[in-house]
């Protein structure tokens, strides 16, 4: 619906003369601004600010333009619309770019003000024919390609957010707002100059760099200022690097009572540095009653606004001003824009329609002339009249100051981007296009959406080497100078560069200074000290005060055992006056109970070796081969696991054994009851198979059948383990809860629920295993391994249940220790219960190793 009110504006604006599908569209009204145009084939529009400020009547459409009164010319913001005019001129020139395309402009003057931006911005939109073709829906393309500008944030919200429904491309060279980043608000909103976002990334660096703890922030009252002011809080909080003693609006406009209480609280405050995010008007404005109070001592800190303005860099604010650090543009290159702008002259551009209007501003203000006719009583007082012959070259200017560009480098790149953007599209093949079918587009036919298309995809390098693109919120790579305003003795004022702070995809962001280039307006020559309050000495610790930011705090004495609240890995001496590092505690391979429990272990698992030697040795013997060998070797091989396991939990926790641990020795021990498990079916389907008419059990109880089941049963205590690694995984951590002289470094099991699960799985096998083998207890010797099982089993669970309130109740180390001991108590269980017996028979009464022997056992006990 709005797209549709604001479709309908150009009919307001215009009248329709047929209704026809093409349509004669009439301009009703215009405004009347400032500006300087050159035709071509494509238009590109700029928006600059070239006054400081404006006085006007209420912006009507009436029969004759109203007449504007744009006050306070600045010769840098004209500096900045003719380098626009350059770069279209040098892009017309090269033959490799836009070839048999000549590119024009229509640059308007804003002078600071909304109004005048907004309705520069409508005019170029509209156009400056007093009559053209449209397409009956009010559509077509756009009298002007794109624009370059705003140079203020609030100017560009408001441009964009009803340009940007046409999806007319805004490349700005100066707006900073991080608001502008929103995509879904400003699809077509580009800028060749980094967000707010990434300057107080920066300045927050500097303060880290300088420890200045405690700030004061002032800022203008528009977008810029206000989303500045709360990244910078934002950011402030979130990385922890200090406080701000103040936040004030700058006012608009001469309100000396507002800016007499800000310059006082300022007096008041102990913060001793001041963080700017204002504009040039702004700060003048501030530093008036800032030098009527005469406060200095301060550090100020710029933004990119105001850092390399030259009006602030006068003999009379530098005793205040001088070391100020700022945050600027990138500076650049541009060869050839010296001469270019030597030959700027009214006659070279279009009289007609206030052409040239800008131009002849420019000229009056340098060679403080008027152009005829002159206003009343000019002649009378003196005042010379422009002949047009005077000479630029002759006079000192900031015009043709082209040491350091900074905001012109950002509109030269504006300018070559949407040239290139430009020069894609037209070099695009049919039926290799982006859009619908594979097609292309024409100038003719071209629809704005579909120039933005290539201007988002637009990469190239400038002569100057600096990579230009930009990313999907259409921002540029950020990259800013550290500047410092050296103070000459002699009266003499220099911003120099003493640093860079950038952001790359390898390192991200990083802060370089030369400090030793840097100019400090303090008797000291040093940085200065702003912090609220200092460092507690040693004894005592920070109290907060009531009502105050985290960086004002009391220092009262620690409580005994204490030295300093910040370091968790030290505690006091005793005479509390020094940090001493706490005793680390774990489970160590070096102390009594770990060589105790390391030895058990290994000793568990020789025995293991040793039984699984005799039973491959005498695997042909009755006593091996009855009930599946295969299954008994594989106990013995999870037991020697379950036994190896163990050392896991010894040594210092960290974040792989802390994993694997719990795994580990759960899927070993599911193996082993499993396999157990299984054994004991066995026992129960080979007894009621020897019986008549119960052969067909049997069948359910192969060896393939019996493989599958212990591979099913352990598969899942395996997937068990996956879930709770990967849902909540057991990790490593620092207790010093305990002890206040010691820190237990210990593994936390990250799920209770998982670890209960694990062990209560194994629980469940085993007591499983342990009925089904004490209903088979009674049953005829040749099957009387379920009685060993029924013993192990016993023994097993036994250990189990009096591992869980042991594991409760033992504080750190300890309770590692119980669960190696259960480990080692259960293992051994299962190892001497099932296999002892066997091992007997095997060694020392080889004759009851005879199939004759176990069989007539059998028959005599039946």
């Amino acid at each position: 619906k709005l797209t549709q009110y604001i479709r309908s504006l150009c009919f307001t604006l215009c009248s329709k003369k047929s209704s026809s599908v093409l349509s004669s569209c009439r301009l009703r009204r215009q405004f009347y601004l400032n500006g300087i145009h050159k035709p071509g084939d494509v238009m590109l529009g700029g928006l600059f600010e070239v006054h400081y400020t404006s006085i006007f009547p209420e912006l009507t459409f009436t029969s004759e333009p109203s007449k504007l009164s744009c006050q306070g010319f600045d010769p840098p913001g004209f500096r900045h619309a003719m380098t626009m005019a350059f770069a279209i001129d040098e892009i017309n020139r090269n033959s490799n770019l836009l070839p048999n395309v000549t590119l024009g402009y229509s640059l308007y003057d804003n002078c600071a003000t909304l109004v005048i931006g907004f309705s520069a911005a409508l005019s170029l939109v509209s156009g400056r024919e007093e009559q053209f073709l449209l397409l009956e829906n009010c559509s077509g393309t756009s009298p002007v390609l794109g624009i370059v500008g705003d140079s203020f944030s609030t100017f560009s919200i408001a441009t964009s957010d009803v340009i940007g429904l046409f999806n007319l491309p805004i490349v700005s060279y100066f707006a900073t707002c991080s608001c502008l980043s929103d995509g879904h608000r400003f699809p077509s909103f580009f800028r060749t100059i980094p967000s707010d976002a990434f300057q107080v990334h920066a300045m927050i660096q500097i303060l880290k760099h300088f420890g200045w703890t405690w700030a004061g922030l002032l800022i203008s009252d528009d977008d810029y200022g206000h989303h500045a002011a709360q990244s910078f809080q934002t950011e402030l909080v979130q990385s922890g690097g200090g406080c701000l003693a103040y936040t004030e609006i700058l006012p608009w406009g001469e309100n000396t009572a507002e800016l007499w209480r800000i310059v006082q609280m300022m007096k008041k405050s102990t913060a001793r540095v001041v963080i700017v995010f204002a504009h040039q008007i702004t700060m003048i404005q501030l530093m008036e009653e800032v030098v009527r109070q005469n406060v200095t001592g301060l550090q100020w800190m710029a933004s990119e606004a105001w850092t390399t303005a030259a009006v602030l860099q006068t003999p009379h604010l530098m005793p205040y001003l001088g070391g100020t650090l700022g945050i600027a543009i990138r500076r650049g290159e541009i060869p050839g824009l010296r001469d270019f702008l030597l030959r700027t002259h009214p006659d070279l551009y279009d009289n007609n329609n206030h052409g040239n209007s800008m131009v002849r501003m420019f000229w009056e203000h340098t060679f403080q002339c008027r152009f005829p006719p002159p206003p009343a009583g000019w002649v009378e007082s003196g005042g010379a009249i422009c002949t047009g012959e005077e000479v630029l070259e002759s006079v000192e200017t900031e015009f043709l100051d082209v040491s350091n560009l900074r905001a012109e480098y950002n509109v030269y790149k504006a300018v070559y981007a949407l040239a290139y953007a430009l020069d894609d599209m037209l070099q695009c093949t049919p039926g290799r296009g982006p859009f619908s079918g594979n097609s292309c587009t024409t100038l003719q036919t071209m629809e704005p959406w579909q120039f933005l298309h290539y201007l988002e995809k637009v990469n190239f390098t400038t002569s100057f080497g600096d990579q230009v693109s930009f990313d999907e919120k259409g921002d540029a790579l950020p990259i800013y100078d550290v500047m410092n305003w050296l103070w000459i003795p002699d009266g003499r004022t220099k911003v120099q560069n003493v640093g860079v702070v950038k952001k790359t995809t390898l390192t991200g962001e990083e802060l370089t200074l030369d400090e030793d280039k840097i100019f400090w307006n303090f008797d000291s020559k040093q940085p200065p000290r702003s912090v609220c309050s200092d460092s507690c000495p040693p004894g005592t610790r920070m109290a907060r005060k009531n009502g105050q930011p985290v960086c004002c705090f009391d220092c009262v004495l620690c409580s005994e055992g204490k030295f300093s609240n910040k370091p968790e890995d030290f505690a006091s001496s005793p005479q509390r006056d020094h940090c001493v590092p706490k005793k680390i505690e774990f489970l160590s391979y070096h102390e009594p109970l770990g060589i105790c429990l390391t030895s058990t272990s290994l000793l568990g698992t020789f025995i293991c070796a040793v039984v699984l030697g005799i039973f491959i040795h005498h695997r042909s013997t009755p006593v091996v081969r009855a009930n599946n060998s295969e299954l008994s070797f594989l106990i013995l091989m999870s037991l020697k696991l379950c036994f190896l396991c163990s050392l896991l939990f010894i040594g210092r926790p960290r974040l792989w054994t802390c994993q694997l641990r719990h795994a580990a020795f759960g899927i070993s021990f599911v193996l082993c009851v499993s396999c157990i498990l299984v054994k004991t079916m066995v026992v129960l389907a080979v007894f009621k198979a020897s019986k008549p008419g119960g052969g067909a059990s049997l069948k359910w109880f192969g060896a393939v059948q019996q493989r599958g089941t212990v591979l099913l049963l352990t598969c899942i205590q395996a997937a068990i383990c996956v879930v709770w690694i990967v849902s909540a995984s057991p990790l490593p951590h620092k207790n010093t809860q305990y002890h206040s002289d010691k820190i237990v470094y210990e593994c936390v099991v990250g799920s209770t629920v998982g670890f209960a699960v694990l062990l209560g799985y194994i629980g469940l096998l085993a007591i499983l295993s342990f009925l089904l083998a004490f209903l088979a207890r009674n049953l005829p010797d040749n099957f009387n391994e379920a009685k060993l099982i029924t013993f192990s089993m016993l023994i097993f669970c036994a250990v189990w249940v009096a591992f869980v309130p042991a594991y409760v109740n033992s504080p750190g180390k300890y309770a590692d220790a119980v669960e190696v001991f259960a480990i080692l108590a259960s293992s051994f269980g299962l190892l001497v219960a099932l296999f002892g017996p066997k091992c007997y028979i095997i060694l020392l009464r080889p004759e009851r190793n005879t199939k004759k022997a176990i069989m007539g056992r059998a028959t005599s006990k039946s």
